[in-house]
């Protein structure tokens, strides 16, 4: 390394460290939050042992159940019919004797989940990937405990708060709210968000020459767009080495072999998988010794049949998370609708926190544009979410430009204006030319993964990409 380039890569990692003990401290504080004290704690208890992570969270658990059946509505009248005591858990088994909760629940009793001494509450919703969006309340210190728990990973990946990130990102919460506030805050953070529901040919190219000079030390987001990123540099024979990134963080969607093995050729990094929701939080993250470790200090994950029985290491099943920092708008037994299985493994990192072996419900997919555009599911579920009287959807490709939207819808839906309005969006969205059929159904069943998809397109990818 030369004079220069020692010099700027010093510059850097000052510049990450006043951030990460200054300016990201100050930023967290306003907003009333406590994530650097959390990140503290969480540091700390990652290194704990495995029984000692257990005692943690039964401490943890009781004490959510207890304040449930208090303040909760909802708990209180179930803990009440089913004659349960909060106090009386000994054990994390005992969780089985609670019903899960399920999105319907969630849906049908909002208000009665919301704690009687809740405070700043803010009302959030999923991006609905299963066709079905889902709206909820979070509390400052589950906000706080998410951002922790992600800022912990960075680090287990070599990145420092504060360091160049780049974010390929869809959702309409983040797209749609960098106001100018946000937009600073991006910069001082040094974080550029781009938005990547809509993937062209041009578009990757535009992603390229930024990399090339943003010099990300890492990039977070969707994994299908990045490999897209990482096929088009292979085409030019671009060498993204150059740019210098670390560690890519592949989150919201499955990471395949295929794409890891891609990202790590072209980029020559750490390539992790992050598991995690908007309703059930930071979930699981890959460390660089390659575990996939649960935050088990804030969270409860069960593997369960459909009885609600617990399964061990090995087998594969429904997903039910227990968010402990939740009391505000508790997810408890928590169904996201995801397949997983348990590790009986211990990671070579040391730490004591549990792992998962396999997550084999997320998938996502793109529609093939009559232009050549990859349009990312991702930007149907925003068009749709929000139309009343949809509950649930399926978009399936069967050519380029023909294709069939299926449609659970409540008696709110508009069966006059809604249809004309829906086409007009796919138009928008994909081709003048589109012939859409919308076909009314009663239930849009789930893939044998257990994993709902609402973009099924049987058009073959442009260059037989995108394998």
């Amino acid at each position: 390394m030369n004079q220069a380039a020692s010099a700027r890569s010093t510059a850097h990692g000052l510049y990450a460290a006043i951030v990460a003990n200054l300016l990201f401290p100050l930023h967290e504080r306003l907003k009333g939050h406590d994530t650097v004290q959390a990140l503290r704690e969480l540091e700390k208890s990652q290194w704990l042992s495995p029984v000692e992570l257990r005692e943690l969270q039964l401490r943890r658990l009781r004490g959510l159940l207890e304040h449930a059946a208090r303040h909760v509505p909802y708990y209180r009248g179930l803990f009440g019919r089913l004659r349960f005591s909060a106090s009386s858990v000994s054990s994390l088994r005992d969780l089985e004797r609670i019903p899960f909760l399920t999105k319907d629940i969630v849906r049908t009793h909002l208000d009665d989940l919301k704690a009687e001494d809740a405070q700043d509450l803010r009302l959030f919703s999923t991006t609905g990937s299963s066709g079905d969006p889902l709206r909820f309340y979070i509390g400052k210190r589950r906000v706080s405990r998410d951002v922790a728990a992600k800022w912990r990973a960075t680090r287990w990946l070599g990145v420092e708060l504060g360091e160049r990130e780049l974010v390929f990102w869809s959702s309409p919460i983040e797209v749609s709210a960098q106001d100018s506030v946000r937009a600073w805050r991006d910069r001082l953070l040094r974080t550029r968000l781009r938005a990547s529901a809509n993937v062209s040919p041009a578009r990757l190219d535009e992603f390229i020459a930024e990399i090339l000079a943003f010099r990300p030390a890492m990039i977070f987001g969707y994994p299908s767009v990045i490999d897209l990123v990482c096929q088009r540099a292979e085409d030019r024979a671009i060498d993204l080495r150059v740019a210098g990134t670390r560690a890519i963080f592949a989150t919201a969607e499955r990471l395949y072999p295929q794409q890891r093995e891609r990202m790590q050729r072209v980029f020559g990094c750490t390539v992790a998988n992050g598991y995690g929701g908007r309703d059930a939080g930071f979930i699981a993250h890959e460390c660089a010794a390659g575990g996939m470790h649960i935050t088990s200090e804030d969270l409860i994950v069960e593997i369960v049949d459909e009885n609600g029985r617990q399964l061990g290491p090995g087998e594969p099943g429904q997903v039910a998370v227990t968010h402990l920092f939740t009391a505000e708008f508790p997810f408890i037994r928590y169904l996201n609708g995801d397949v997983a299985v348990l590790s009986a493994a211990t990671c070579g990192c040391g730490r004591g926190l549990p792992l998962l072996e396999d997550i084999r419900g997320r998938t996502n997919d793109f529609i093939v544009a009559a232009d050549g555009r990859l349009v990312h599911d991702v930007a149907f579920a925003v068009l749709l979410r929000d139309m009343p009287g949809v509950k649930m959807f399926k978009i399936i490709q069967h050519e380029i430009n023909r294709l069939e939207l299926l449609l659970v819808t409540t008696a709110d839906f508009d069966s006059r204006g809604a249809p004309d309005r829906i086409r007009a969006l796919f138009v928008q969205r994909l081709d003048p030319a589109i012939e859409l059929t919308i076909r009314h159904v009663d239930d849009i069943p789930p893939e044998p993964t257990g994993k709902y998809r609402y973009v099924i397109s049987k058009v073959p990818r442009p260059s037989g990409r995108y394998t």
